[in-house]
């Protein structure tokens, strides 16, 4: 048998038709569905709650209606973002009609340095793929830097998977993720566990299989990172500067030109002067108990100087869990709103929105024009790098606050 990646083992268990032109039927074993039982604890992003109910488990195929389904695939599950037909198709059928993508490996080798996270991992590769980079693949993430991440900081990694054009993105299941699901409310138990564990033990890429795209980036070289622009891609070192648009090559120049204009930005500006106004924590980006941690651990005892800041847990049971752990007055104590878990200010939701011009640090994943409220400015941070801004009112380098 010829050696095969992660997503080939996943990819075919669970064809259950393949037509010549190469169109497939995949079985789908979970298909999340957007509800809101509000009153529930266990309520919240379904891409959090997912995991932590132990819906999501290693070579699955997951679906939900919703692009940053990618998450998932930090447990070493196949999983997507579908449309409303295709929503349709697998409540009628259990199957969703697929095209094979190709195979992308994105390598982070060696050691972060400190404060440098998940979330500057994963925007860090987006700057060098672009948002392009990853169409028509889906892309395993690999290396000692990804295999020393948390299964929270894994999530974070997957879920921008998206961002980068990719299908999907997929981490090979170990130690760390068995022990994170084992005893969930929906994982298997007594004979069904070890069954369930010695097939997820064959979920890893096989030595010499083909990978048609590969990048590898060394985890000493990435900094904390933030957005300029008004795509992930325009993502620099918080010690760099706003880029000047003739910079850039071919199209790019008109759209970084028009990033800077909307964004409000002068060419050759440090990304440390810019000021700001609003701060948001959450989204299925960084909105676990990992994430509040580290932004509470820059905050402790301090008081921030932004306009307004708000903490959006990403469930009933990260906020309950924050509370119990003295996260939550931390958060009160500094001047931040405290809310109840849900999307929030990710993508506008409610009254959480930006007004015109105003400008936010922000833990979520997209920074589009309007994404945040209407002629909105969003800057794409990690949590720590979000509250060392709420602090000192400017983009800042958290490393300096550490």
């Amino acid at each position: 048998m010829s050696p095969k990646t992660l997503y080939d083992k996943i990819w075919d268990a669970h064809v259950a038709h393949e037509s010549e032109d190469g169109t497939c039927l995949l079985y789908i074993d979970r298909h999340l569905v957007h509800e809101y039982p509000v009153s529930d604890v266990r309520q919240g992003i379904v891409h959090i709650v997912g995991p932590e109910q132990g819906w999501t488990l290693p070579g699955m195929t997951v679906v939900c209606g919703d692009s940053h389904t990618a998450t998932h695939g930090a447990f070493g599950s196949l999983a997507h973002g579908i449309g409303t037909s295709e929503v349709e198709h697998v409540l009628a059928t259990q199957t969703l009609i697929q095209k094979k993508s190709k195979n992308m490996k994105v390598e982070i080798t060696g050691k972060l340095r400190p404060g440098v996270t998940a979330k500057d991992i994963t925007l860090s590769v987006i700057g060098a793929t672009g948002t392009a980079g990853g169409t028509g693949y889906v892309i395993e993430y690999c290396g000692e830097a990804i295999r020393d991440l948390s299964m929270e900081g894994r999530m974070t990694v997957c879920n921008m998977a998206i961002e980068g054009g990719a299908r999907a993105g997929l981490i090979a299941p170990d130690e760390k993720t068995f022990e994170y699901v084992k005893g969930r409310p929906h994982a298997p138990k007594g004979a069904a566990w070890e069954a369930a564990l010695s097939y997820w033990q064959t979920l890893y890429t096989d030595e010499g299989a083909h990978f048609d795209k590969v990048i590898t980036i060394k985890g000493e070289d990435i900094a904390p990172v933030v957005t300029w622009g008004t795509s992930p891609e325009d993502v620099l070192p918080i010690t760099a500067t706003v880029p000047a648009p003739e910079s850039f090559k071919g199209g790019k120049v008109e759209a970084a030109q028009r990033s800077l204009d909307y964004m409000g930005l002068t060419a050759g500006q440090k990304l440390t002067d810019i000021e700001i106004d609003t701060v948001f924590i959450g989204s299925c980006t960084n909105g676990r108990i990992e994430d509040l941690r580290a932004a509470a651990e820059i905050l402790k005892g301090k008081k921030i100087k932004v306009k307004r800041a708000m903490v959006v847990p990403g469930s009933g049971l990260v906020r309950a869990q924050a509370e119990e752990e003295g996260l939550a007055q931390i958060f009160i104590d500094a001047g931040f709103e405290w809310r109840l878990a849900g999307c929030s200010m990710c993508l506008a939701m409610n009254p959480d929105q930006l007004s015109e011009g105003e400008r936010c640090a922000s833990t979520s994943n997209r920074n589009f024009e309007g994404r945040q409220g209407y002629k909105g400015r969003t800057h794409l941070v990690s949590p720590a790098m979000a509250a060392a801004a709420a602090i000192t009112g400017h983009l800042t380098d958290v490393r300096e606050m550490m």
